[in-house]
């Protein structure tokens, strides 16, 4: 089918180009009978404005900061090195991206690296979030700056910020309570749990998620008080430990955040990796193995891709004032056990 063009809404509208233009865009100096029968083209027609072409035909220049967690966090890791190949792609269709690492458990250093950013600096922001009152306000700073910001991976609702990018972490949280409550015999049973940091909106809505699941129709259940290892594998390690040491009786184990190598690791080493069921996040090289050797039960993962492929569009949309496509933007939750993981998911990390 024919894609419907500029020319076809003024051919319609009975109007040039340049008035049809004005239209589009807002612009003063169109009566208001002249503007009624544009958008009755438009509206005739279905026609949907190119804004990617409108953006290159203006030479414009579009910057985008992504600010992300560094650390040894696998599935940042691939965000990064996501951001990066688009960077590296995206540069000669007159866009920039450029990647901040930031340290997401320390809200005082995310809140003032958004303080320097301006529209002098970028055009757009994308930022891993931490749920602190100080980063909040400096989103809104920079929102009244007039640059759009857009949370990634993890929200911060509170804010002025214009779209979130990630998963719904309410419903990634239910999906491992249920999992852990399907796997679990029916009989009262203990359940760790481990978060980075409940300081981080995607670590409490998968917590606050699974929670209410075993609450409402698992209450034989009980959860366990939350351990933060701030997605430290060595920090994960020596929880797992004293987990074990302090319930020897448990039996499940949901690591809400990074931190997978570690929490393996002492899994295995206590020799309880047959009797524990453990599900966690992200698929990575680590993962993947613990999966096939049954350390792990189940994983619930994220496209960290089509994250950096949403959040570029998003800001682009917005920076253009275009509307943004709710359905392509939508980011899925991946549920991988070991009889659907794909061969191979890419390079080792040190998560």
């Amino acid at each position: 089918m024919k894609r419907v063009t500029i020319h076809d809404v003024a051919a319609a509208a009975g109007v040039s180009l340049a008035t049809v233009d004005r239209v589009l865009n807002g612009r003063p100096g169109v009566r208001k009978i002249t503007i009624e029968k544009v958008n009755q083209a438009v509206e005739t027609l279905n026609y949907k404005p190119d804004v990617f072409a409108a953006g290159l035909a203006k030479k414009r220049l579009y910057r985008f900061h992504f600010l992300l967690p560094n650390g040894p966090n696998a599935f940042m890791e691939d965000l990064t090195r996501e951001a990066l190949s688009h960077a590296e792609t995206l540069s000669g269709d007159r866009m920039h991206v450029h990647v901040e690492p930031i340290d997401a458990f320390d809200g005082h250093r995310v809140a003032g690296t958004l303080a320097v950013l301006d529209g002098s600096v970028c055009d757009g922001v994308a930022v891993v979030a931490p749920a602190f009152p100080e980063v909040r306000a400096a989103i809104d700073r920079l929102q009244d700056r007039g640059v759009p910001v857009v949370t990634l991976v993890s929200d911060h609702p509170s804010s002025t910020r214009q779209h979130f990018v990630g998963i719904d972490n309410l419903a990634a949280g239910r999906t491992a309570g249920r999992l852990l409550s399907r796997f679990l015999p029916k009989s009262p049973a203990k359940i760790a749990l481990i978060a980075g940091s409940l300081g981080l909106r995607d670590h409490a809505d998968r917590y606050a998620g699974c929670r209410e699941v075993i609450e409402a129709d698992f209450p034989h259940l009980t959860l366990l008080k939350v351990r933060e290892g701030r997605d430290d594998n060595q920090r994960n390690g020596e929880l797992v430990k004293k987990i074990l040491a302090e319930h020897p009786d448990l039996a499940g184990l949901y690591n809400i955040g990074a931190g997978n190598r570690g929490t393996i690791a002492a899994l295995t080493a206590s020799g309880k990796a047959s009797d524990i069921v453990f599900v966690g996040h992200e698929l990575t090289p680590y993962t993947h193995e613990a999966l096939q050797n049954d350390v792990l039960d189940a994983i619930i993962a994220q496209d960290p891709g089509h994250e950096i492929r949403s959040a570029i569009r998003v800001l682009k949309a917005l920076c253009d004032k275009a509307p943004i496509i709710e359905g392509q933007e939508r980011i899925g939750i991946d549920v991988f056990l070991k009889d659907n993981l794909p061969e191979s998911i890419g390079p080792a990390s040190t998560e």
